[in-house]
């Protein structure tokens, strides 16, 4: 790292941070709620804790719905398309290895993993919606699925093969952010003060 050469600049704005942490926290809420109630299985508090899980799930969906929304209208670093950088991925798979330096707003290797993950937060809240309507009869889709007990088979199995790949991205996130930490590098803070540490005459982001 060359911090004589290098200078924050804000780059994330702060919905996109906003909702970040939204999702995050919702994420983390569902993690919880789904172990408690499995942990209080028919005890008292278990339909409580359910309706807990159902209540984060639709947080889940605002947030997600709103992300999908500011990719479209917001910022350049909120874009959809600063997620997509299929050139470098094909560079990268045909070289076996990783793009060099850092750019201003989302790494290009980072964004495939970014993506991956909110397709797995769009698999869960539509598993998730359909499932609080057929086995709670509750939600949006309640009047129409609210009786089609056989949805719980069909959508049970999908939607905790998305749960273990969401938390095992999670698993690689942090992992990740931990791993730039140790190499001295300003990559975890971004999303809480929305700066990057760019190069001052390129804009690339230091090591």
């Amino acid at each position: 790292m060359r911090p004589d050469s290098s200078h924050p600049q804000r780059v994330f704005d702060p919905l996109l941070r906003i909702l970040h942490w939204t999702l995050a926290l919702s994420i983390v809420a569902l993690v919880a709620t789904s172990q408690l109630a499995e942990a209080f299985e028919h005890g008292p508090y278990e339909d409580a804790i359910w309706n807990l899980h159902i209540l984060s799930g639709y947080v889940l969906a605002a947030g997600l719905l709103t992300r999908l929304l500011w990719g479209l209208v917001g910022p350049a670093s909120a874009r959809w398309r600063d997620l997509w950088h299929p050139g470098v991925w094909k560079a990268s798979l045909a070289k076996l290895r990783l793009p060099q330096g850092h750019r201003a707003g989302h790494d290009p290797i980072a964004s495939l993993a970014y993506l991956f993950a909110y397709g797995l937060m769009a698999l869960m809240v539509v598993t998730g919606l359909g499932l609080a309507a057929s086995e709670f009869q509750a939600g949006p889709l309640a009047g129409w699925l609210g009786d089609a007990a056989w949805l719980e088979d069909v959508l049970e199995d999908p939607h905790e093969v998305g749960f273990a790949l969401l938390l095992g991205f999670i698993g690689l996130h942090l992992a990740a952010l931990v791993y730039h930490q140790l190499r001295g590098e300003k990559v975890a803070q971004s999303m809480v003060t929305g700066k990057q540490y760019l190069d001052a005459e390129s804009g690339v982001q230091h090591d």
